[in-house]
């Protein structure tokens, strides 16, 4: 009787670290901030940001996340306050044209079955994330058609000819 109990408390010790690290966050509530970049002229990459904040209803805490946006995976990286995220994505303009982006953010569980469908070929539409935020990018502005130093110059060109020709005017 003492030896089953000893190997029901050695089991429960191997079990506890597996039961203790495989918790799920229940009915996360999410705040999130977006941002995008708005301008091409002095940026050569499109960059959006997405900063939130996940609260548990099981209070669990400091929990590894992980994002899919078109295929794409990226970890989201901690910040120094407790349970916010931030992810940060960048690419070329032409690669992220305006429009509404949908981050499915998973735990680890949801993340290694996303991998294991990507690297078997399946379809990761059907896996269900923790939750997604949907993060608009209303695109690139690229600067004025013309330039307001071209302006200026052409400005400066009819004001010069006008003169020139009321001038010619005077003196015939």
């Amino acid at each position: 009787m003492a030896a089953t109990g000893k190997v029901l408390v050695v089991i429960g010790l191997f079990l506890l670290p597996v039961l203790t690290y495989g918790d799920t966050c229940l009915a996360p509530h999410v705040k999130s901030q977006t941002y995008s970049t708005p301008e091409a002229i002095v940026s050569t990459e499109t960059v959006l940001i997405v900063e939130f904040t996940v609260t548990c209803k099981n209070g669990l805490k400091n929990i590894n996340l992980y994002a899919d946006i078109g295929g794409r995976t990226l970890p989201a990286t901690k910040t120094s306050e407790a349970n916010k995220y931030q992810i940060s994505i960048t690419d070329e303009h032409k690669k992220l044209p305006s429009g509404s982006y949908n981050l499915r953010i998973f735990d680890e569980e949801g993340f290694a079955a996303l991998r294991k469908a990507q690297r078997s070929g399946e379809s990761t539409d059907s896996l269900k994330p923790l939750f997604t935020i949907t993060m608009s990018h209303p695109g690139i502005w690229s600067g004025p058609m013309v330039q307001s130093e071209f302006v200026a110059a052409m400005s400066a060109i009819v004001v010069w000819w006008l003169a020139y020709t009321a001038r010619s005017k005077l003196l015939a």
